[in-house]
């Protein structure tokens, strides 16, 4: 499907120069080709947690916004160093707040990934992923606002518009990898910039480990001075019971595509430690039955590659080896009932 065009495309050719935009794009070019002083290289690390006395620490929240499918779960990963946030190409994957750290130096960051902001549904799902969207940007330092580098459109200016205005925004431009004529990008940017006075503008790809190092030193100036909320070795608030569930379901949208509806979810029924063994057992919910058998597919063969695939991804992140047992089940019209919604863990 191709990407929808910005929307202030006609605008774009009627604007000015300004010489201030220009210096602005200018700069955030510059950075992202290495003209700071002093950045790591692209294949080094940030410098891990050292022993640093309180009244120098830092630490703050920032949070991560924008459209559904702009990137923002590998953001997320990307910046914690470790896999925490579900992806794939499907819309409203994410669907909680998912808290990842990071602590460089005598910085400690908070990031909140969130839920693309739901625009075209109004169900029972559907408000909660955007109460969920909104309750994360009420009290954070810094607002990491995602879009695709280049574009704009109406699902963006719905985002932005739920923004405070007393927090700091970054406008991230992602995927700018994937920009053939960057000399667009500065009427581009002045159109951007008279929709709100951003604190910061970042051309980058989250893919890439030299953007994801100077995102560190940008967010760090909005960090204020104050001990560290979390043990500097922690990476994320999320139980492995939620990450059980989070990996079954990222493989499930990944293997079935766009023929299952983004109102599926899973249930974990089990989890239990037995030694160096976790064993887990999870239902697939799906909202019809015509959905079930495209779960389970040929003789079972989709199910046991869900199956297979997720309890790899697992012990990989668990270093242990993991017993998973799924099965699908039809709760029709779950996703349309806020009881239910809820018991299935949603906010």
């Amino acid at each position: 499907m191709p990407r929808s065009k910005p929307d202030s495309t006609a605008a774009q050719a009627a604007i000015p120069p300004n010489p201030e935009l220009d210096a602005m794009l200018a700069r955030a070019l510059g950075r992202e080709a290495g003209a700071d002083a002093g950045l790591p290289a692209a294949d080094e690390e940030p410098a891990g947690p050292e022993v640093i006395d309180p009244d120098r620490q830092h630490c703050g929240l920032v949070a991560i916004v924008g459209k559904p499918n702009v990137g923002k779960s590998t953001l997320l990963n990307a910046l914690v160093g470790q896999k925490i946030s579900i992806t794939s190409r499907k819309a409203q994957t994410t669907r909680h707040r998912i808290t990842g750290y990071r602590t460089v130096g005598a910085s400690q960051f908070v990031f909140v990934d969130t839920p693309g902001f739901q625009t075209r549904h109004g169900n029972a799902l559907n408000r909660s992923l955007n109460k969920t969207v909104l309750g994360a940007v009420a009290d954070v330092d810094l607002i990491l606002f995602v879009v695709e580098a280049g574009h704009f459109n109406q699902a963006d200016a719905k985002v932005l518009d739920l923004l405070p205005d007393n927090i700091p925004v970054v406008l991230l431009a992602n995927k700018f990898d994937l920009v053939h004529r960057r000399g667009d990008l500065a009427p581009w940017l002045q159109s951007m910039q008279e929709r709100r006075a951003f604190a910061e503008f970042v051309p980058m790809s989250a893919k890439t480990a030299r953007d994801i190092q100077r995102l560190f030193g940008i967010c760090e100036k909005y960090l204020p001075r104050q001990p560290w909320m979390h043990a500097p070795e922690e990476l994320t608030d999320r139980s492995e019971r939620f990450m059980a569930s989070e990996m079954v379901r990222e493989k499930l949208f990944r293997l079935t595509g766009d023929e299952l509806p983004y109102t599926s979810t899973v249930i974990i029924d089990k989890f239990e430690q037995e030694g160096s063994l976790k064993r887990i057992a999870a239902t697939i919910v799906v909202e019809r039955e015509g959905h079930k058998g495209m779960v389970i597919g040929d003789k079972g063969e989709k199910l046991k590659r869900i199956g297979t695939e997720a309890r790899q991804e697992l012990e990989k992140l668990w270093d242990c080896k993991v017993f998973l047992e799924l099965w699908v089940k039809v709760r029709s019209g779950w996703a349309d009932d806020a009881a239910r919604v809820r018991s299935f863990g949603y906010e």
